[in-house]
């Protein structure tokens, strides 16, 4: 049995990580005792709290897992299901911590869960368990704009975000940052524009930047660039719905899609609108008119492709199917989508996987712009719209007077538009994403590194360090 098993055969979620870490450990000096801190989770709140449903008083088991205190606040999300289990929620906190460092985020990783199936409640009783676990955070210090900030996750969403900082606000009366305690609320509720396709966003960005350079596109046999690059993406929730959709968009053809029950495929291309809309109007993706159906969902990670995209659970690659995996380039947009040893077979197969710490961080990234507009009181954009607008307005009566030349209507419109909140956003996250990677490959040159995985671990860790000894922590 591997040491990442537990006694019944299943992974421990946690251990994946620190084997991943420890990888990344050997390519740094430091004390040992000293990364022994790093990889460690620093809080771990385990509550039970009754909840009133219908006739009958339902216990509610929920976490919040601080991982790191070296940046605050914590920063993650918090997810419904009926997996939520402590090793899964310390396991996500510590991708956290790693994601925002990566990044350039100044936040220590946290994340959340309550174990309910937000499917079979209603909506008035999934408020009040909502409301009551925020109380619960608010009693024990985990919730607040300097000390841990949520977002939604699986399970949870704007609804659920909204309920939060309004519990927050009713007990922390007159706090004037309040809105800052916590991320992914609807726009008219703080939120910003772009958030909710932020980490689908990030996932596209951080692919086609791999896709343009020569070098790695080559080293798999692949041409520069996502035009008629073959993608599969298994999941079609919120991020793999826009990931899809803006690889569709830039001319990637999108030939499977894969669900809980079943995938479908067509060689030619898949049009994501109308397979959501076809999922939207039957709750299902099978029977699409245009695709055949794949039943074992599993089967169509193992079509031929050139990028496979799994944007759905933990452990869907794994050692009993990982030889079969045909993809050149895998792009983690769920969170630990491979188990360690599959991770060490698909390397052996040339196979360039960029990894989900950096590859899925554009969710946090959008999240910590969110947490800045609530800090700062203001829309990105209103101070200078306006002003930008009006001195592109000035450049265009220059260029018309020198040039002897009329600028069509068209134009003139493109050129003195000032950006909007959600071109910023967009802005800030695309140049974070081509940072990031761009790190990553470096450090991976420079220290002879096997794979982007490790590389990005080592990238996280020496961030981490250096933040400890600027406080002066570590000697």
């Amino acid at each position: 049995m591997s040491k990442n098993q537990n006694k019944t055969g299943s992974y421990s979620f946690f251990n994946c990580i620190e084997k991943n870490f420890d990888k990344a450990a050997r390519f740094i000096s430091i004390e040992k005792g000293l990364l022994e801190q790093i990889k460690a989770c620093n809080s771990v709140y385990r509550m039970h709290f009754p909840v009133k449903i219908g006739k009958e008083i339902k216990v509610i088991e929920a976490y919040r897992v601080q991982h790191s205190h070296h940046k605050l606040p914590c920063k993650g999300g918090i997810r419904y299901s009926m997996k939520v289990n402590q090793d899964e929620i310390m396991t996500l906190a510590a991708l956290m911590t790693y994601k925002c460092a990566i990044v350039d985020v100044p936040f220590g990783g946290a994340k959340g869960g309550i174990k309910i199936d937000p499917q079979t409640i209603s909506s008035e009783n999934i408020e009040k368990i909502t409301r009551r676990y925020t109380s619960e955070l608010i009693k024990k210090n985990f919730i607040g704009p300097g000390i841990d900030v949520p977002a939604p996750d699986y399970g949870t969403g704007e609804r659920e975000m909204s309920w939060i900082f309004d519990t927050f606000l009713s007990l922390r009366s007159g706090d004037v940052d309040a809105l800052a305690c916590v991320t992914g609320k609807p726009v008219s509720q703080g939120g910003v524009r772009g958030r909710k396709e932020a980490t689908g966003l990030g996932v596209f960005y951080g692919i086609r930047e791999l896709c343009h350079v020569k070098e790695e596109m080559y080293s798999v046999g692949l041409d520069v660039g996502l035009v008629g690059k073959k993608i599969i993406i298994q999941g079609l929730g919120n991020v793999g719905y826009h990931a899809a959709s803006f690889f569709h968009e830039s001319g990637a053809i999108i030939i499977a899609l894969a669900e809980r029950e079943g995938a479908i495929y067509n060689e030619k291309g898949l049009n994501v609108s109308k397979v959501f809309l076809h999922l939207r109007n039957n709750g299902s993706i099978l029977n699409f008119p245009e695709a055949k159906n794949i039943e074992n969902t599993e089967k169509a990670l193992e079509l031929e492709c050139d990028i496979l995209i799994p944007a759905a659970l933990e452990n869907v690659i794994h050692k009993n199917n990982a030889n079969r995996i045909k993809a050149k380039i895998i792009g983690e947009a769920a969170n630990g989508p491979i188990t360690p040893e599959a991770d060490e077979i698909l390397d052996k197969k040339g196979m360039i996987i960029v990894p989900d710490i950096y590859l899925n961080a554009g969710g946090v990234t959008v999240s910590y712009f969110e947490w800045l507009k609530n800090l700062s009181h203001v829309r990105y954009g209103r101070m200078e719209k306006k002003f930008r607008e009006n001195v592109n307005a000035e450049f265009l009566k220059i260029i018309e007077t020198v040039c002897k030349k009329k600028i069509s209507i068209e134009e003139k419109k493109m050129i003195l538009r000032g950006p909007r909140e959600i071109d910023l956003v967009r802005s800030g996250l695309e140049d974070t994403m081509i940072n990031g990677f761009h790190k990553i490959r470096d450090l991976k040159k420079s220290l002879k590194i096997e794979n982007m995985r490790t590389a990005a671990f080592v990238l996280s860790i020496n961030k981490i360090i250096d933040s400890y000894e600027k406080l002066g922590i570590f000697p």
